[in-house]
This record gives structure tokens, C-alpha cells and sequence, in this order.
């Protein structure tokens, strides 16, 4: 449930996504990261050199995911970085 109040300070925060997670379990996290807990890191396919990736975020299919080597190549290049 996303409440109306919670609507209103995303949006005065300039948030456009909706939280993927309830309040309980982002005070949850929030906490862990705050006292230093480990970060969740997952596997996946760079989209650029087909090699393996580690992120620190769960890869959508909707976005492309780079390994190290290749998001610098990509930030680096502002025409390039545009296209994805």
C-alpha cells in the first residue's frame, strides 16, 4: 500500500518510482544500511561485453547492466551512455 501521504513526500523529493517495498521492510533496510550491514550483490550479463557482472541492485530486464570495465566506457561516453 502506498499511501497518499507517502505519495505527496516522493513527490516532494522529486521521486518518480514507487516503492518496490512496504514501510516495515524500508525502515528494515534503511536500518541495516545505516549500521553498516552487508549490501546484497547479485549476479548478472554485461550488456556490453557479455562477461559476468556483480551489481549492487537486483538487474531488471528492462535496463541494461555493464561489469566494471565497460560502465566506465559507457559513463565516459556521453553519446553512447545516451542511447541505453
Amino acid at each position: 500500500m502506498f499511501s497518499a501521504g507517502e505519495q505527496a513526500f516522493f513527490a516532494s523529493k522529486g521521486l518518480q518510482n514507487d516503492p518496490q517495498r512496504c514501510p516495515a521492510c524500508r525502515a528494515v533496510a534503511k536500518r541495516a544500511r545505516a549500521a553498516g550491514g552487508p549490501r546484497e550483490f547479485h549476479a548478472a550479463v554485461c550488456a556490453e561485453c557479455g562477461g559476468q557482472a556483480i551489481v549492487p541492485f537486483a538487474p531488471r530486464n528492462d535496463r541494461p547492466v555493464f561489469c566494471s570495465s565497460c560502465f566506465e566506457k559507457v559513463r565516459s561516453t556521453p553519446s553512447q551512455a545516451a542511447t541505453y
